[in-house]
């Protein structure tokens, strides 16, 4: 069984989500408070957070900036409709996805169903020539050199080696790696957080051998053989 945090400072909300939640096999923790949740994802054993962005205190976008820096368990937002510059800040800071207020319960139980069992179906450890990318440990190596990835680079890193091979549209990005086709300007936010990998991967020769641009396509990553012994 899956455990679900619900971190909200309304009651009544979390008391809707968790009974959501607890229909698709989840146990439910509450916190009404980051510090409270920061202290259960420390002493529990946690496989999804549900964060709502409005919160006293401690803000839901400060509180998944520390998640993240400590853990890569799955976060789902919950933001109002009218706040996109959340959900784009949220993303960027880790989030793994999204739910705009009002929303119907199921559709967040269902979300985060399939959060978890993407999870689990994307474990297997990755080789690209000399590229290694363990999803669960969430590292990359580079002919044997870690690489030192934000997460929402790491992200578009596993997406296009997952999908070596097969060109990926800035809008397959965006969907993938944001999990929104909706961001102002998404064409560019793409193709800057492509240009900043694409320096981190240059220790093997040109940062382009791995993330390669296809006209009218998008990126690819190609399948690359690994390296042959010496």
């Amino acid at each position: 069984m899956s455990t679900a945090l619900i971190v909200d400072d309304e009651p009544q909300m979390t008391m809707i989500i968790g009974y959501a939640l607890e229909t698709q096999g989840f146990s439910v923790l509450v916190a009404h408070d980051g510090a409270t949740a920061l202290h259960l994802l420390r002493s529990r054993e946690v496989d999804l957070v549900v964060l709502d962005v409005l919160m006293p205190a401690m803000d839901g976008l400060t509180l998944c900036e520390r998640i993240r820096a400590r853990s890569d368990v799955p976060i789902m937002l919950l933001t109002a409709l009218a706040h996109h510059d959340d959900v784009i800040a949220g993303l960027e800071r880790g989030a793994d996805d999204y739910v705009t207020k009002p929303f119907h319960p199921r559709e967040v139980a269902l979300r985060a169903a399939a959060l978890i069992r993407r999870r689990r179906e994307t474990g297997t450890v990755l080789r690209v020539g000399a590229l290694v990318i363990d999803p669960t440990a969430r590292t990359a190596t580079l002919a044997g050199q870690r690489l030192e990835l934000p997460y929402t680079e790491f992200k578009l890193l596993l997406h296009l080696a997952t999908h070596r091979g097969n060109p990926q549209s800035w809008q397959d990005l965006l969907r993938a790696v944001w999990g929104t086709t909706e961001i102002i300007g998404g064409r560019d936010v793409v193709k800057s957080t492509v240009y900043r990998l694409r320096s981190r991967l240059t220790g093997d020769g040109d940062g382009t051998t791995y993330v390669r641009t296809i006209r009218g396509a998008g990126y690819v990553m190609p399948d690359l053989p690994p390296p042959t012994a010496p």
